[in-house]
């Protein structure tokens, strides 16, 4: 029975969350589309400058067939599923990384008088839907890869396939959160997460063969953002593993996206009961 009525709670409280942050999502929304040409520049100019890393790599590629043994559309897909999922995620949750300045100035406060969880209020607030952007940009770029790829698809290829946009986007959040929770200790941490989400992000762009092999064994067993795309990438594209890790590796995201949300959970709650009122 006690265990029934847990259950029951905690998925009361899922609902709440949830419910909160659908209607803060909406709010937000609609203030931005009420001056639509200021919303369309401002997605179009998030699409251009999204966009300027993969031109990079388009350049690189006029004086090279391959880089670290990738042709350009294996280099593609790399970088459409790295802005992809770092897309989604910052579009759900990025507004989080200004948890620093609400903990400096002590609006955090308002925040946790209300009768709704913290997360779900500040994952939501200041929604943008001008992040669109990146995600439409990203997308373009995966498509036009796989159309050049000529992959034979099966049916775990296309698992793997759902399982890396849905994994990557949840590690990219988890850290969105856990790099906020971080915040609560450190206020003006905000650079520290960002080198893990837009850098691990830009990273992600490129071959592994291209970096030194600590550092992406630093990306398997420390910060696991591999999981995002590299090593599910291997088995999508038919390449060998420059680590020589296990084979089950590959298909590992969900696992490496499960152990990332529940230590930024954790985080999350750490961070909240270590929070004490500016008293502002």
């Amino acid at each position: 029975m006690a265990d029934s009525r847990v259950a029951d709670s905690g998925a009361a409280q899922l609902r709440q969350s949830l419910g909160a942050y659908g209607q803060i999502v909406r709010m937000w929304i609609r203030a931005a589309l009420a001056y639509p040409a200021s919303f369309w520049m401002t997605t179009l100019g998030n699409m251009a400058a999204s966009g300027m890393d993969f031109v990079v790599i388009a350049v690189i590629f006029l004086h090279t067939q391959a880089l670290g043994g990738w042709t350009l559309p294996q280099v593609a897909f790399l970088y459409g599923t790295s802005g992809l999922t770092l897309g989604l995620a910052d579009l759900l949750v990025g507004s989080m990384d200004q948890l620093g300045v609400r903990v400096r100035d002590g609006s955090i406060d308002t925040v946790l008088v209300r009768p709704v969880p913290a997360l779900a209020q500040l994952a939501a607030d200041r929604f943008a839907l001008r992040r669109l952007g990146r995600i439409v940009q990203s997308g373009a770029v995966l498509g036009w890869a796989l159309a050049h790829l000529e992959l034979t698809w099966t049916p775990l290829k296309l698992l793997v396939m759902v399982s890396l946009v849905l994994c990557g986007t949840v590690i990219f959040g988890a850290v969105f959160v856990g790099g906020s929770a971080f915040q609560f200790f450190v206020a003006d941490a905000a650079e520290v997460q960002n080198s893990f989400t837009y850098g691990g992000a830009t990273m992600l762009q490129y071959p592994p063969t291209v970096f030194a092999k600590d550092i992406v064994r630093g990306t398997v067993y420390g910060v696991p953002l591999a999981f995002v795309n590299w090593l599910p990438a291997l088995y999508v594209l038919g390449r060998s593993d420059p680590l020589g890790l296990p084979g089950w590796f590959r298909f590992a995201s969900p696992l490496a996206a499960l152990a990332c949300a529940a230590v930024a959970g954790l985080l999350w709650r750490a961070g909240i009961r270590s929070y004490r009122s500016t008293g502002s």
